[in-house]
């Protein structure tokens, strides 16, 4: 059935977007004056006029909204935040650097409008470089070797979602919002729409190397304790091959002459620092799952707002 009279709520997320939420509104608002819209963005802690910009905006249009955090606290609390306030029929995430096409927006609408309550923006091709490129093969594969819930590949968080879907991602409690999971671990009836991923409109990438890194664990122990079967295995293999190489040590030193069982640091020093570094390995997986649940016992807020605009 074809839905005429909604709300359309688009979220956008921004940190030091200064330069790009002229561009961003020149190119999202003749898509969202088809519609009945909200558009609500969220600035995580920027250090730059980005607050400042979307204020003006704001004053002439009632419909442009601001939540405006007390200091940066990351990307999936910044969606986390405009679900909870967004009050559309269907709500789309986006961001406001212009490498995901708001004219997609027609489409995932479409979509929605012909019964799915998850519609994906997937990327067919990515204007980017081949290390960003082979970065983000890499991240999507190996969480879905690794983890319960299939994650679709080649997606971000450009999506939308229905009401409903919305609504049980706000009584979700945990703290590590790794959305992209989330959304799959809710299941609904699932679309894709397809684009090509262009370059960044102007500054640099808000996720670098590093913290690429940090959200792929994030999402690995987010939704898998893969890796803590697999460390248990790991501890019985290195086991097995001490317990091995004791029985050889003893046979040498019982059963051959003393020139056969005089061995040298060399075998010594590389088994150690061998069973050092799985030991170590352990423990870095496993402290990974404590700190989560260190963060949930705690039970801060998942953001802190300063400040809202036509909300």
């Amino acid at each position: 059935m074809i839905k005429s009279d909604f709300l359309l709520s688009v979220i956008v997320p921004a940190f030091d977007e200064e330069e790009n939420i002229s561009f961003f509104l020149k190119r999202a608002l003749p898509v969202l004056k088809k519609y009945d819209y909200e558009l609500i963005f969220v600035d995580d802690g920027s250090s730059d006029k980005t607050a400042e910009k979307i204020k003006a905006y704001a004053k002439k249009n009632a419909r442009i909204k601001l939540i405006r955090f007390s200091r940066n606290f990351g990307h999936q609390m910044a969606l986390t935040a405009g679900y909870r306030h967004a009050k559309g029929d269907a709500v789309i995430t986006i961001d406001a650097d212009l490498q995901d096409p708001p004219e997609l927006i027609e489409d995932m609408v479409s979509k929605w409008q012909k019964g799915y309550e998850v519609v994906y923006a997937k990327r067919r091709t990515r204007e980017e470089s081949l290390f960003k490129r082979l970065t983000a093969f890499l991240f999507y594969r190996f969480i879905n070797l690794l983890s319960d819930v299939p994650i679709p590949t080649d997606v971000g968080d450009y999506r939308l979602l229905d009401r409903k879907v919305v609504d049980v991602l706000n009584r979700l409690p945990e703290h590590s919002r790794f959305l992209r999971g989330l959304t799959s671990w809710v299941g609904f009836k699932q679309a894709f729409v397809y684009f090509d991923r262009n370059k960044r409109q102007y500054g640099q990438t808000h996720y670098p190397l590093s913290k690429m890194i940090s959200f792929a664990v994030e999402g690995l122990t987010s939704f898998s304790t893969k890796p803590l079967t697999y460390i248990t295995y790991l501890g019985l293999l290195t086991s097995m091959i001490g317990f091995l190489g004791i029985i050889y040590a003893l046979y040498r030193r019982l059963f051959l002459p003393p020139e056969y069982y005089i061995t040298g640091w060399t075998a010594i020093f590389v088994a150690v620092l061998f069973i050092g570094g799985v030991q170590m390995i352990m423990l870095g997986i496993m402290g990974e799952y404590l700190g989560r649940i260190y963060r949930e016992v705690q039970n801060r807020p998942h953001f802190v707002i300063k400040e809202k605009i036509n909300i």
